[in-house]
């Protein structure tokens, strides 16, 4: 708890019957709570129809819990949604495709409250779906592609694949090809899991229009329409050459197109790196 230190003198007075003096100084303290600091580092990772959200620790000997509050704009009156008793939240009251703002609070045991923080987070969650399969176009032409913007398999032509699967009987590999010249590839490499990969990369995408398939590496698709999209291949059948099976996220953002995120990677403090633009701070990957 903090306190504010307050110093009176009291001085004795003579007496003047007695003509003596008595210099007694006293010290009185009297105990002002304050307020937590605002909450620091806050930032957000997107989900399917989820946002996760987390903060650096308040140092305050007297911390209770913190609130976290959400708007509808980066400004403006922020509403309490829910607690957290550390320094993490998930708002599952969310729609995919729509973009929400956060802030977070710091409360004592007495019930001061800091202000909100400083940080603007805002996320958009989007959809991820588990074990799809495509096959090789040239053998099975309408189980080839795959439209992210609607999670569903497409023939290989279709208009609305964004890529389609192929397999090089002389190379014995499977290939990932994007449906046009308007849509990029891009290999990520070997990954954990699905969530590693968090952000679309700003640069390196394949400027042949395909990427070879290798199992437990990660890809992430630019699509035509200006979305982003990833995919984290888990099985191939080279037994049989005709199909992969994989992972997908798709940032619909529809209100905002060009949205990065893709995934919702494990918290790690010592990951965070900052961007000061005047008051706000934004995570940087």
């Amino acid at each position: 708890m903090k306190k504010t230190f307050i110093f009176f003198m009291i001085l004795a007075l003579g007496v003047a019957l007695v003509g003596c003096e008595d210099d007694n100084d006293v010290v009185r303290y009297i105990e002002v709570d304050e307020a937590p600091p605002a909450p620091q580092g806050v930032y957000s990772i997107t989900g399917d129809e989820a946002v996760y959200i987390y903060w650096l620790p308040v140092r305050d000997d007297d911390l209770d819990y913190y609130g976290i509050y959400w708007n509808d704009e980066p400004t403006g009156e922020f509403e309490l949604i829910g607690t957290s008793s550390d320094e993490s939240y998930i708002d599952y009251d969310v729609e995919n495709g729509v973009t929400y703002y956060y802030a977070v609070t710091a409360v004592d045991v007495n019930g001061n409250e800091s202000e909100l923080s400083y940080e603007n987070v805002y996320d958009t969650p989007r959809p991820e779906r588990f074990d799809q399969s495509l096959y090789d176009f040239l053998v099975y032409p309408d189980d080839a592609g795959f439209d992210f913007s609607s999670g569903s398999v497409v023939t290989h032509n279709s208009l609305s694949a964004d890529i389609y699967i192929d397999y090089d009987i002389g190379l014995q590999a499977f290939f990932i090809n994007a449906r046009d010249i308007d849509t990029d590839l891009q290999d990520m490499g070997y990954t954990q899991d699905f969530d590693e990969i968090g952000y679309a990369p700003a640069e390196g995408w394949s400027f042949v229009g395909w990427v070879e398939v290798i199992v437990g590496h990660t890809y992430v698709i630019w699509t035509r329409d200006d979305h982003f999209a990833k995919m984290r291949v888990t099985a191939a059948d080279y037994e049989n050459n005709d199909n992969i099976v994989f992972d997908w996220a798709y940032q619909t953002a529809s209100a905002d197109p060009g949205r990065m995120e893709l995934a919702r990677p494990e918290h790690d403090e010592n990951y965070l790196k900052y961007e000061v633009d005047t008051k706000d701070m934004k995570l940087i990957r």
